[in-house]
This record gives C-alpha cells, structure tokens and sequence, in this order.
C-alpha cells in the first residue's frame, strides 16, 4: 500500500497528482493524492486513516465512467485487486469469484473462450470488474445484474465488510445501490455464475447478422456464444473509438425509458425511431418503451458534433470523445452535454440523462443531468 501522505512520483507541482491519465475520457485533473490498493489488508486501515483525519476521497476504478473536476481536493483510492478463483462447477454451470481490479474485457474473453457463457454480449466494454457492479453495465440486450451471484464490497462508512446478494445490490437499469450510495462502497470481487450451455442472444442490431458469418465461416448453420462474442466485438470496434486513440467514456447517455403512448406519437412523424419494448420482472411488456439515445442525437444534426472539444462521435453519436486530452475540463464536457440534452428536447420531447458519475471539486458524487 502506498503511504498516505507519500505523493506519487507523477506530479504537476509540489502538492497535487495529475491523473488526467487515471480516466478515459482524458480530462485534465489534478488531485491531492493517488493510493492504489494491493491487497485486502490495505483497505481497512487506509480508510481508517482518511477518516481519522477528516480526509475527503473519491474511490476511482479504471475511470471509464466518470467526469472528473480540473481540481480534486481529495484523496484517490484505487482498487486495483487482481485474481480470478473457481468456486463452485457442475456440468450446467460454473461460478467464479473475480478481484476488482480485473480487466473487464480480458475476463469476458477467458470465459467465453472457455466454454463459460454469459458475458460473450458485453465485450469490449471498457470497465475493471469492480466497475460493473456499480454501473450494471450493459450492451447488446444483457446486463451484468444477468450473470452477477453476489457482491464483496467494503462499507466505508462504517469500516465493515458485506457480502451481498444480488437482491442487496438493487440492481436497475444502469443503476444499483453502488450507485446510489456513490462514495459509501468499495467493491473487492463480483462472483459470476455462468453457463455452460449455449444460449446465445442475437435479438440486438446486427449483432444476428454478424454472428451467423462467423458461424457460416466454421461451416456451422447455428451460432455460438463465441460467434456472438466476435460479432459484438466487431461491431463495437466498427463504430465506437478506442479510448487509447480517442479519449472518451463509453456511451455517454442512458437509453430513455419513455411511455409507450408517447412513441406511438412520435412514430406518426418519425416513423423510424429506434425503440424497445419494456418488460417487467416476470417478463411481461409494459406500457413503456426504450428509446435509442443514439438515434435520437443523431436525428437532431449532432453525430460529429457540440461545442468543441467536446464532440459526438462520428460514427456513434452515443458517445463523447475529447480532442483536447488531458486539456479540456470538466466545465467542456458539461457545455457540450447541456447543448445536447438541450436539442435533443426541443426536436423529440425526451431529456437525455447522462451516465457517467459527476465528481465534484470537494470528492462529492453526483450524478451527471
């Protein structure tokens, strides 16, 4: 564990840390100190320490999700555990307790590559495990809440440690009680239950229509989860920019969940509109729809646009990349996110919620809007 008042060797002056390279979307920021935590038995007294000196934090991952001020007066803390351990196997399934600190995306290939199926749909999603409990991420009709047992996670407040079920989690979409009580929790490990039966799910874009090449391409007529996985990996890189090449957070508003009857109207003029029935619990539909964030950005003239140099992406108006890294702030990404939101609303009467978590100045959490 690094010392708590020890600085990292990375600094911008005397006093503060630059970790404008600590978050994807590349925004300038500089922060009190970094801690990146090792081992379970640095936990503990770490937070111990920052409480006994009244010391602001922020729990960061591998900042895929968030937007971070150009001043953070608090301490980073960065869970990077590392380990993958099989808990329990029969011939149906198999459960993995995997460290916080894992690649997202490296775990999803092992798995599936393996024969462990559940997570083939959520590829190339740039998170550490220990992110996606939080976010409940999410693409091509799967959610990590689907193939999530149980969480271990620290509660800061009370310096006590929960394992807890996946109902303890409340999971929603894009939302779990990490998130609502952002600050409160650090995550340690997710433990997974998959499959080791086939199931794969096509039903998203064209995610079929790829899948089944890859499958013709073997001389098979059905598709594998495999077959998914490399559909949804293809087209994830056919449209959406690598963070290493163009700094960004993944998508960057939440799908809107709109009332049925309010899609129906707006079908008579946009005949087009991408949109989704909403199922209940029990797998019934609703009386609402899921609106596609994208189409509607792009509908309104914004795919490559906003107020520079905080642009929608050419190729996937769902995400927002930075063409200033490490230069553009905070106050950028909240210019062009308003400016969007904005005429997203005057054309279709839907308010874009954003997804990433909002960090203030003083380490408090938000919820960007």
């Amino acid at each position: 564990m690094t010392n708590l008042f020890e600085p990292n060797p990375v600094q911008a002056n005397a006093s503060y840390v630059d970790i404008s390279a600590y978050n994807t979307m590349a925004l300038a920021c500089q922060a009190k100190q970094f801690i990146r935590l090792t081992q379970l038995s640095d936990i503990e007294p770490t937070f111990k320490q920052l409480a006994a000196h009244q010391q602001a934090f922020v729990v960061l991952s591998n900042g895929s999700n968030i937007i971070l001020p150009e001043v953070l007066d608090a301490v980073v803390v960065s869970p990077s555990l590392k380990g993958k351990t099989i808990l329990s196997e029969d011939t149906q399934t198999i459960t993995l307790e995997v460290m916080a600190g894992e690649d997202w995306h490296t775990l999803v290939l092992d798995t599936v590559n393996q024969g462990w199926y559940g997570l083939e749909n959520l590829a190339l999603i740039p998170s550490w495990v220990g992110g996606s409990p939080v976010q409940n991420i999410g693409a091509y009709g799967v959610q990590a809440e689907d193939v999530i047992d149980s969480v271990k996670a620290f509660h800061i407040p009370s310096l006590t440690w929960h394992h807890l079920s996946k109902a303890d989690c409340q999971f929603s979409y894009r939302d779990s009680l990490f998130k609502q009580q952002a600050g409160q929790w650090l995550i340690t490990s997710v433990i997974f239950t998959l499959n080791k039966t086939a199931k794969p799910n096509t039903q998203y874009g064209d995610v079929a229509k790829v899948a089944q090449h890859y499958a013709s391409q073997a001389g098979r007529d059905e598709v594998t989860p495999v077959d998914t996985m490399n559909a949804i990996i293809d087209i994830r890189q056919s449209k959406l920019p690598d963070t290493n090449d163009l700094p960004n957070c993944g998508s960057f508003f939440k799908n809107p969940i709109v009332a049925k009857s309010q899609v129906d109207q707006l079908l008579q003029s946009y005949p087009n509109l991408v949109h989704y029935p909403v199922k209940d619990a029990q797998g019934n539909l609703t009386d609402y729809c899921k609106v596609a964030a994208g189409w509607l950005i792009d509908q309104s003239g914004l795919k490559g646009k906003g107020i520079a140099p905080i642009l929608t992406h050419v190729k996937q108006a769902l995400v927002l990349t930075n063409h200033a890294p490490k230069v553009a702030t905070q106050r950028d990404v909240a210019k062009s996110m308003q400016f969007i939101q904005e005429t997203v609303l005057r054309k279709f009467g839907i308010k874009l919620e954003a997804e990433p978590v909002w960090i203030e100045s003083d380490g408090s959490i938000r919820q960007a809007h």
